[in-house]
């Protein structure tokens, strides 16, 4: 039977499904599971094969029961991919009471203006993220329940995406027998994991590596100011050392986990890397200086193309609590010092900021960092501390009505 104080976060990735679950426990996280399996359905982000897909949810969601020990009904999804955009709207109404003090209906109320924002047919909105309110005139006000005025107005940052790639996932995730509590643009929750309050209001960023693609999001004075999904990701330095060095992809994994590094002026020359140890009858013997030339290249481009999202906020090089690196590629060796120094910001892998029970030791690996992230979303969403996301409506409750069709 399943616990109403079970909390789990599903993130669909490119290379794996991962899944993570917890109970409420006076208040705070207690970790009772969590999974990982292969996912070959999804690329970039998107789903790209629908059955792979909930073979690999389905597989996730029945280990984790075992773990658990008790049956798990919905979850909190993750999304990403390069399909998902962001831009500014403002929205403005009048204090509803005669008194004039705001109350959470006048907030509610005006973050649904700034949801009105004009979207092509094939997108919709999945986050309206308040930046800052405006009461009467005055200004970068962070909560105006409780002020008095006659006009409340906010800004807020519209994270939306492709409608068919949202429906392609949700289906994915109905399909495998779970419900929907929410979906949540991924690097949101990996940034109330891993970056501190303080790191948000002095300007900080959230770099997550995934197989398939690289998401971000910049935070300054506690607000969201950025985010971003780059199509490049680590499985494509994979690729490129499949090319480079003539292997098979599987081999080019465990040589760029063994022995990868993002910078080759830190790999002796006289480093060699013999082949036969990943396989029987392969003799190729290769620099492991090349090997880190080959990964330093692809890295290369991935920073250009961050800079140019940081380039389009006036922030590049200009985050003073720098990099907070995620996701399965930030286990890269070096990865830390080629992230300074290419984006000439201070830079760190992520840590759990956050205290839970249980299981917690085993899950500092970073592929975890957005299923945890997740998980913790719904724990604050549960104390009715992000209200402003509207995770119970609009794309959810439109990809339960569009699915209904599709379910027995």
């Amino acid at each position: 039977m399943a616990k109403d104080n079970l909390l789990v976060g599903l993130d669909v990735g490119s290379t794996k499904v991962a899944a993570t679950c917890g109970e409420i426990v006076e208040g705070m996280i207690n970790v009772t599971g969590f999974v990982k399996v292969p996912n070959n359905g999804v690329r970039k982000g998107v789903v790209t094969d629908i059955e792979d897909t909930v073979s690999a949810i389905s597989d996730a969601l029945e280990k984790l029961e075992r773990t658990c020990g008790t049956r798990i009904s919905s979850a909190i999804v993750g999304i990403s991919g390069s399909h998902i955009s962001t831009s500014i709207s403002k929205g403005v109404v009048a204090v509803a009471r005669a008194d004039g003090e705001i109350g959470r209906s006048d907030v509610e109320r005006v973050l649904a203006a700034a949801r009105t924002v004009a979207l092509p047919p094939n997108r919709e909105i999945i986050h309206v993220i308040p930046r800052t309110y405006t009461v009467d005139g005055q200004q970068s006000i962070v909560d105006p329940v409780g002020m008095t005025g006659i006009r409340l107005e906010v800004e807020a940052l519209v994270i939306s995406g492709a409608t068919a790639a949202i429906r392609n996932l949700t289906k994915c995730v109905y399909q495998a027998g779970l419900e929907i509590q929410g979906l949540v643009f991924s690097p949101i929750a990996c940034a109330h994991r891993m970056i501190s309050k303080k790191q948000k209001e002095i300007g900080s960023m959230l770099l997550d590596l995934g197989g398939g693609t690289t998401s971000l999001a910049v935070y300054e004075e506690g607000d969201i100011l950025h985010a971003a999904v780059i199509p490049v990701g680590s499985s494509h330095i994979t690729n490129d050392l499949a090319i480079g060095l003539r292997t098979s992809i599987e081999m080019a994994e465990k040589i760029k986990i063994k022995y990868g590094s993002a910078i080759p002026d830190k790999v002796r020359e006289s480093e060699i890397i013999s082949l036969s140890q990943f396989a029987q009858g392969e003799n190729q013997r290769i620099e492991r200086k090349y090997v880190s030339e080959i990964i330093q290249a692809r890295l290369g481009e991935i920073f250009a193309l961050i800079n140019q999202e940081l380039k389009k906020i006036g922030k590049e090089g200009m985050l003073p609590a720098g990099v907070i690196l995620t996701g399965g590629g930030s286990k890269l060796e070096d990865l830390v010092e080629a992230a300074k120094e290419e984006l000439r910001l201070p830079a760190a892998i992520g840590v759990r900021n956050i205290d839970m029970g249980g299981f917690v030791d085993k899950l500092a690996d970073p592929v975890y960092a957005a299923s945890v992230g997740l998980m913790l979303y719904a724990l604050e969403e549960s104390k009715g501390n992000f209200s402003s996301f509207s995770l119970e409506g609009g794309v959810i409750g439109k990809a339960k009505s569009f699915f209904k069709q599709f379910l027995p």
